[in-house]
């Protein structure tokens, strides 16, 4: 089924920066998941006769024609429960149906059944989820893990890679590609046929964080040439706006600052697409989220996670019999490897670490004398 996509501080240009900048909800992705009761035209035409420099005028108005969202809580007490029981308990609380399409909402419906984060977070999100279907496997929901895979399966072949969440909002960016390690999980369950059955995923995915090989810039979206065809990746948005759902906290940051403020917002974006949002390891200056320099990273994770989807790939290529494709994302791995080890194995410290690639610097912290060496991010 198509449909268009809704993006609300589209529809509603002047409403959305006002409801935002006057803070109307004490948590700006309240109005980001809002439903709108009537045409957008239609709301906007209203919206005119509201004096929009009055908070609690704005406030009765998005009252009356929005559906204002409400946590993914329960009421539910769970005293004296064991702690297996407890996390058990929880699953019903957290899943969700297939998604009915409702017109004007950021939510893009999923087919089949996954579970959310709860709270304030009523969506799915791409890399949480891999550490969901660990818990679902140890409490025998092994069903579920499969509807999730159909799920980020058909996100792969509608957007060509995994959002950060099933919201319009979240369109540009993705997350820690942990698609290959919910595969591999999934085979370990149901047998090798699965490598068979989302290897094109496998392929959507990889194509969506290599794009860029064939372009002559050193840095390109999510890839980074690091030698004559040898690439490495790094995190990447492709929107350079305020993000949607913190539209208040990035358009203030960066108010006195117009002429960077692009620059900021998809770096900001970027830490997002990473998961570690925020952290120092994405910043110049420890405390001042404006210092945030993400592109300018290459990250050890994401990396060694690229190794394992290049790996998982030749894998189904191998189970296919189509041993030269298989061969050839053998060598991208092992290629990659080769990288990691060379670039961003940290020898004087003795762990591997990002890399600040234009300045060959290793380290999240990059030896700042600000950082104590426990703050930085260690991989074995």
């Amino acid at each position: 089924m198509k449909y268009e996509i809704y993006y609300p501080e589209k529809a509603f240009p002047e409403l959305y920066k006002d409801v935002m900048l006057h803070h109307v909800f004490p948590d700006s992705k309240t109005f980001a998941d809002a439903i709108p009761n009537r045409e957008p035209d239609e709301i906007n035409a209203l919206y005119l006769q509201v004096d929009h420099e009055d908070k609690n005028l704005i406030k009765e108005f998005v009252l009356q024609w929005f559906q204002i969202p409400k946590g993914n809580t329960s009421d539910a007490t769970f005293e004296q429960l064991p702690i297996e029981q407890h996390i058990s308990s929880l699953w019903q609380h957290l899943i969700k149906e297939p998604d009915k399409h409702v017109q004007y909402s950021s939510l893009i419906p999923l087919h089949h059944s996954y579970v959310v984060p709860g709270g304030r977070f009523r969506e799915i999100y791409y890399w949480d989820s891999y550490f969901t279907m660990l818990g679902l496997r140890l409490s025998g929901r092994t069903e579920m893990i499969r509807e999730m895979i159909k799920n980020f399966a058909g996100q792969l072949e509608q957007f060509g890679h995994i959002p950060n969440g099933n919201r319009s909002y979240f369109l540009s960016r993705s997350q820690p590609p942990f698609f290959s390690l919910m595969i591999n999980l999934l085979a370990d369950i149901d047998g090798t046929k699965v490598y068979e059955e989302y290897l094109p995923h496998l392929l959507h995915e990889y194509s969506f964080w290599m794009d860029g090989v064939e372009s002559h810039h050193s840095a390109f979206r999510r890839l980074v040439r690091v030698g004559e065809d040898q690439f490495l990746n790094r995190y990447f948005d492709d929107s350079d706006t305020p993000r949607t759902e913190s539209f208040a906290e990035d358009f203030e940051m960066c108010e006195d600052d117009i002429q960077r403020a692009p620059v900021i917002y998809r770096n900001i974006k970027a830490a997002c697409e990473s998961g570690w949002d925020f952290s120092s390891r994405w910043l110049v200056k420890e405390n001042d989220l404006k210092s945030i320099h993400t592109l300018d990273i290459i990250p050890v994770d994401l990396n060694s996670l690229m190794y394992i989807l290049e790996r998982t790939i030749a894998r189904a290529f191998h189970l296919q019999d189509e041993e030269e494709k298989s061969e050839a994302f053998d060598s991208r791995a092992n290629t990659r490897a080769e990288l990691i080890q060379q670039l961003l194995w940290n020898n004087e410290e003795g762990y591997s670490s990002d890399l600040l690639f234009n300045e060959n610097k290793k380290g999240c912290a990059f030896a700042r004398d600000d950082v104590p060496i426990i703050r930085r991010n260690r991989y074995a």
